[in-house]
């Protein structure tokens, strides 16, 4: 048992558990909103606070993330996020109102806002460079399936038992995790790692939150609205007055100066292109094809699911490929595949074959799967142990902002053009080119993430390209030699 149980194993059944509850609830509550609306009696567009709230308290506490994890211990950071994520997803479940419900939701966001980046610092510490790609593998369970099997999930708890059990489904995975983890996960604290840095983390926490506010509401309430405007210009204010302070401070919240590592930067402008195009899509496309194409709710979540499908797959190629063709052709054909691909989306209509659409989205999860695969691998290549803590904050922090800006940039398109028109006899209809637009936007990102991977250079991620020596080979190694 203790030999079945060495750390690395520990490391990925705790990390795989934990992103998994994360990211099925970023997707499982849209569903259920409705019915909690007529549940709780309040107006449909009032329990969008609940998402709002989530987001808004995870981006308020991503910034400290790695000091904390430095500070106290990454195991006891990651299970004290944990445990509150699972403990805020049982009383999100005996809410009464949408007052405690909103509370809980925060409390929720806070506990995931720590896990992400503190979880991949112990992921990157643990698994040297030259073995990420083959632990990539296990890892993908997260990042595929559960953000696809969050709706579908939702949809069967809320139709045959409660919405309350959207909340209840954390529990069975979290509550094993955390236990699982405080016997066998090891301990890694930081020395030298100093005081928490108030003036950063004064100016990122409300910045960074602001800014999520406003991507969020602004294609909700509209780009003119004064809370959407103002809480956007304050918080980019912010933003820029923590640049400045930062760059001053010796032992900063956010390191800015790991952006001047070439490898590092690249991958996380290509990471937030990749993430901007892909929920992008996975936004607009399942509108399109019900508000448009007339599709049910459980065609188009059955229709969008080989999507991720093609991403499990294509974290069993990405070991293969990553070392063969190296990260930077493996990005660049991703991204320049899966572009086209959208292009094709764009054109479906309502006599297209569905197995055809099944086959175009299980096709986005391959190809765009082993860029996101390799982006992962690669940008943390030449990052040292001591830093990782910081860098993966810095990197969960695009992570966010990019499906933010996505969305806000395509439910902008959306609304610009219009998703209804009037036809010749003055009936009301859906618009299909306002959904076509907005896909070809998504691909235009997907192609601007092509360009800047052009610039990342392989050799500087070598580290991860060479494969790992085995014991007996480095033991055998002196003797070929004197041979």
């Amino acid at each position: 048992m203790s030999a079945w149980l060495n750390p690395r194993k520990v490391m990925c059944i705790v990390y795989v558990a934990a992103m998994f509850v994360v990211a099925m609830d970023a997707t499982v509550l849209n569903v259920a909103l409705q019915t909690i609306s007529q549940e709780l009696n309040v107006p449909p567009a009032a329990s969008g606070i609940l998402n709002v709230g989530y987001l808004v308290s995870l981006a308020i506490v991503l910034p400290m993330a790695g000091w904390l994890g430095d500070k106290w211990g990454t195991k006891r950071t990651f299970l004290l996020a944990l445990t509150i994520f699972t403990t805020a997803s049982a009383m999100c479940s005996f809410a009464q109102n949408l007052t405690t419900l909103t509370i809980f939701r925060v409390i929720q966001g806070i506990g995931g806002g720590l896990l992400t980046p503190v979880g991949m610092a112990m992921l990157f510490r643990t698994f040297p460079p030259e073995e990420r790609a083959k632990v990539s593998r296990s890892l993908i369970l997260p990042i595929a399936i559960a953000p696809a099997v969050g709706p579908i999930v939702s949809g069967m708890l809320v139709e045959h038992f409660s919405w309350r059990w959207i909340f209840y489904v954390n529990l069975p995975i979290g509550i094993p995790a955390i236990l699982f983890g405080l016997f066998w996960l090891k301990e890694n604290k930081q020395p030298n790692v100093g005081k928490l840095d108030v003036p950063g983390f004064l100016l990122s926490a409300p910045g960074l939150a602001l800014v999520m506010y406003a991507l969020i509401q602004g294609p909700i309430h509209g780009w003119s609205s004064p809370a959407v405007w103002v809480s956007g210009t304050i918080g980019i204010i912010l933003l820029a007055a923590l640049v400045k302070v930062e760059l001053s401070v010796k032992q900063p919240l956010l390191d800015l100066r790991l952006l001047g590592n070439r490898l590092f930067r690249t991958t996380g402008l290509v990471s937030m292109c990749a993430s901007a195009g892909l929920l992008g899509m996975l936004y607009v496309f399942p509108l399109m094809y019900q508000n448009a194409l007339n599709a049910s709710a459980l065609d188009t979540g059955l229709t969008t699911f080989p999507e991720a499908i093609g991403l499990m797959i294509a974290s069993q190629l990405v070991p293969w490929t990553y070392p063969r063709l190296g990260p930077k052709r493996v990005m660049v054909i991703g991204f320049v595949v899966t572009a086209l691909i959208f292009v094709t989306l764009s054109m479906v209509d309502a006599n297209t074959n569905p197995w055809f659409i099944r086959g175009l989205l299980f096709s986005v999860g391959i190809f765009l799967g082993q860029t996101v695969g390799s982006v992962q691998i690669a940008a943390f290549a030449t990052i040292p142990p001591a830093s990782m803590g910081r860098a993966t904050t810095w990197f969960a922090m695009q992570s966010r902002l990019g499906p933010a800006m996505g969305l806000a940039i395509l439910s902008g398109t959306l609304a610009f053009i219009g998703t209804s028109t009037v036809n010749a006899v003055g009936q009301v209809e859906p618009n299909l080119m306002a959904y076509r637009v907005a896909l070809l936007v998504a691909a235009g990102f997907l192609l601007l993430g092509a360009c800047i991977a052009m610039l990342i250079r392989d050799s500087d991620a070598a580290a991860t390209i060479r494969k790992p020596v085995k014991p007996r080979e480095a033991k055998e190694k002196p003797v070929a030699a004197e041979g």
